[in-house]
């Protein structure tokens, strides 16, 4: 059984701070913090263990979130076919993220985005990046990673890096218009 941590919430000014790069080679605290990212997330993934503890199924986990002011998140997207079964998982562990180039084009989630660290979600579309290539160590695979996020894997990618500068996808929503059309996006 994972030993949960609690998950830092919106109103925690710790969410806002920017956190710093993790230094190499890890440390054993860094690596195992860091792993705890991705475990957390494939524990709240299973349907019996989000029931029985009352949590939120989540795609990404920043380590800010935990209470961590270090550059590292982790990624689990489970990808389904139209009946629900997970055809494959994406999984990554990254340890000091970078976006290093970005499309022009906008993109963003048509049903709004939500988080951990809010507890009601706040409706209205984000704007990211219709795509976006990010440089990290992959804990995972202990490589150097350079690799190109699009479609809803580049929405998670960016929202967890935000939460490594201290930013909420709720500071990116239109306070006036949440549905105001974003121009030229991809809606996804």
């Amino acid at each position: 059984m994972l030993e949960l941590r609690p998950i830092v919430m919106s109103d925690n000014p710790q969410l806002r701070i920017k956190s710093t790069p993790v230094s190499f080679p890890l440390s054993q605290k860094d690596e195992e913090d860091a792993k705890y990212l991705l475990e957390y997330l494939k524990f709240v993934n299973v349907k019996e263990n989000a029931e029985q503890y009352q949590l939120r199924v989540g795609v990404g986990l920043a380590a800010p979130q935990i209470g961590i002011q270090k550059r590292m998140l982790a990624i689990y997207i489970q990808n389904e076919d139209s009946e629900g079964k997970v055809l494959d998982v994406e999984q990554l562990i990254l340890i000091n993220p970078r976006i290093v180039s970005h499309a022009e084009q906008k993109s963003y989630l048509k049903s709004g985005e939500g988080c951990l660290s809010v507890a009601v979600d706040k409706e209205g579309y984000v704007p990211r990046y219709a795509f976006v290539t990010v440089e990290a160590y992959d804990l995972v695979t202990k490589t150097m990673l350079k690799k190109k996020f699009r479609g809803y894997e580049a929405i998670v990618i960016q929202h967890e890096i935000d939460h490594l500068d201290g930013i909420l996808y709720i500071d990116k929503i239109n306070t006036k218009d949440p549905y105001a059309p974003i121009s030229n996006a991809i809606e996804i």
